[in-house]
């Protein structure tokens, strides 16, 4: 199975998306995805095989609990692919923090307490109500 037919299943995106900040529980991804997707806990168990299979988790016994934990390397070679067409998304990313700064140095600085917490202007001489 090549990784786009990994990553084209959301359950297995999601399963990903669980591991990316860590080792997680069987257990826990288990009820996670029972309750996200109303599948059986078998069809988890595939969902994870499948990831284990082809590279993207890893699984190690710990007592008796198995932890998962993501294998970074298919993502890799996922973004290897991907370079060649971020020439079609990287300019409109540049305009977009363009804006987004454009925006903040309008709105005043972000440490500005007036333009944070839209709290009183504390200007001397002006009236406080």
């Amino acid at each position: 199975m090549n990784a786009f037919d990994v990553l084209g299943d959301p359950v297995r995106r999601r399963i990903l998306e669980l591991l990316v900040d860590g080792e997680q529980t069987s257990g826990l991804i288990t009820a996670t995805i029972r309750e996200e997707f109303a599948i059986s806990r078998s069809a988890v168990s595939q969902h994870l095989r499948v990831l284990r299979d082809n590279g993207f988790a890893t699984v190690r016994s710990e007592g008796n609990r198995r932890l998962y934990a993501l294998d970074p390397a298919p993502l890799r070679e996922i973004d290897m692919w991907l370079e060649r067409f971020r020439r079609f998304w990287g300019r409109h990313l540049d305009a977009l923090a363009v804006e987004i700064s454009r925006g903040r140095r309008e709105r005043g600085s972000p440490t500005d307490p007036d333009t944070t917490t839209g709290g009183p202007d504390t200007t001397p001489g002006t009236p406080h109500t």
